[in-house]
Parts: structure tokens; C-alpha cells; sequence
């Protein structure tokens, strides 16, 4: 019996053989043995029909686009910004006399040497003046002369002891007769007084003069014991008065049960 060899390979056949695959006969002419026809993928060199890029267009165009946004989306962000710095210039040449025909760094320095005016006269105003502060306070010392008319009650008052008191808390009625009573059960008598008023607040600063200079730190300790203890009755009335409380409007328009403890 006679046996026939084949020969296996396992790779891809060459261009030649290819190519005499290509030009194998008809599918009516072959061999039971034939190999069937592989069409070999188009040369370079071969008109395409269809032209594929590796890269599609769109997503270059979409970068432009963003690219041309932000360009105008900063462009109007700049604008707006110069209109601002614009705006407060022109307020701050109404503040500022003569400054229609300064620049810039001049303006602004201009305005720099306004506001430490104003800051100086601010400060010596402050001073000037008295301003009730947000808390209950109390303060002794010894006066010193500082302008005319003290130094004029100190040579009136040459044996006696001059006293600053400066007492802050709330505006109520009952603050002048509490300061009364402190005062004359001291002895001592107010030469001059500054007082203010702000938002339910009053500061006085109390210029006393007293007989007794014998020992002054006592009558200094028990001045500022007196009057904190005027100033916590003041605080503790005022706590009181702001508890709800019946009114007559209030009777008339509730009910009997209401207002029945």
C-alpha cells in the first residue's frame, strides 16, 4: 500500500506562493487537493477606494473653539476688571480737591495722605470726646491738671484731694441719684462732669475734690467700691426691666386667665 507524505507548516505561506494561489484556475478546474484562492491586502502603492485618516478633523476644530473662548471669556474678564479700578478712581477724585488732572500715583497718594489726616483728627476728636463703651466699668485716679480751668480749681482747692472718676453702664434714670448718694456719703463734691449718652449708654467722668487728704488710698478704694456697687444695682435694675411685664394694653386685650400668676 502505498502512503503519501504531506508536508505541515505551520506559518503563513510566502508572497510567491501566494501569488500562485491568485493565479490558480477556476474552482471548476481543481483538484479535489486544491487550496482555495487568499486575497492579499492592497498595496500602498494601490488607488484606494475609500481614504481613511488616522485622526479624525472634528476634535482640532473643538480645540480651536475652546482655545478662541477662554481668549475672549479673559478679554471681557480684563475689561471688567479695568472698569472697576475705573470706577473707583473716579469716586476717589470726587473725595480728593484738585484732582482732575492727576495721574494715577498721584491720586492714590493723594488719598493715602487724606485718610491719615482724617485718622489724626479722628483721633484727637476721640479724645475730645467721650464714648460710652459695651461694658459696665469703673475707674479711679488721682487728677492731674491738664488744661486752664482745672489748673485754676486746683489753686482754689490747694487742700484738697483731687479725684478722676470715670463711671460707665446704662442709661437709666437711676444712675445721677445712686452717684448722689456715693458722692455724699463720701464727702466729696463734683467740680467738673463730662457725660454722654450713646444707644442706651452714658458715660461720666467726674472730677470730685474732698476735705479728708489724710489717707487718700482708702478714700480711693472705698470711692471705686462705692460706685461698682452703684453700677451693679444700675445693671441689675435694667436686667429686671427688660423681663416682660404686664401693661394695661396688655390687660385689656388678653383674656383674664392669662394673666393670672
Amino acid at each position: 500500500m502505498h502512503m503519501e507524505s504531506y508536508h505541515y507548516s505551520s506559518g503563513w505561506p510566502l508572497a510567491t506562493n501566494m501569488a500562485q494561489c491568485n493565479s490558480a484556475p477556476n474552482s471548476d478546474q481543481l483538484s479535489p487537493f486544491s487550496v482555495p484562492t487568499i486575497q492579499t491586502p492592497p498595496l500602498a502603492s494601490d488607488p484606494p477606494s475609500l481614504q481613511f485618516t488616522e485622526f479624525p478633523l472634528w476634535p482640532a476644530s473643538i480645540a480651536e473653539d475652546r482655545v478662541a473662548s477662554a481668549s475672549k471669556s479673559h478679554s471681557q474678564a480684563e475689561k471688567r476688571r479695568r472698569d472697576r479700578i475705573n470706577a473707583q478712581l473716579a469716586t476717589l477724585r470726587k473725595l480728593i480737591p484738585k484732582s482732575d488732572k492727576m495721574d494715577k500715583a498721584a491720586l492714590l497718594g493723594s488719598v493715602v495722605d487724606h485718610v491719615k489726616d482724617l485718622r489724626r483728627k479722628a483721633m484727637c476728636v476721640s479724645k475730645a470726646i467721650t464714648v460710652p463703651s459695651e461694658t459696665d466699668e469703673v475707674t479711679i485716679d488721682f487728677h492731674e491738671a491738664e488744661d486752664e480751668s482745672y489748673k485754676k480749681v486746683k489753686k482754689k482747692l490747694k487742700e484738697k484731694m483731687i479725684i478722676k472718676a470715670s463711671v460707665c453702664c446704662d442709661d437709666r434714670p437711676e444712675v445721677f441719684p445712686e452717684l448722689i448718694q456715693v458722692l455724699k456719703g463720701l464727702r466729696l463734691t463734683a467740680v467738673k462732669a463730662d457725660i454722654a449718652s450713646v444707644g442706651g449708654r452714658i458715660k461720666s467722668i467726674l472730677v470730685l475734690c474732698s476735705k479728708d487728704s489724710e489717707d487718700n488710698s482708702v478714700c480711693l478704694t472705698t470711692l471705686k467700691q462705692s460706685l461698682k456697687s452703684a453700677v451693679n444695682k444700675i445693671s441689675s435694675l435694667s436686667v429686671a426691666t427688660n423681663c416682660p411685664t404686664r401693661s394695661k394694653r396688655q390687660r385689656f386685650f388678653f383674656p383674664s386667665h392669662y394673666l393670672q400668676p
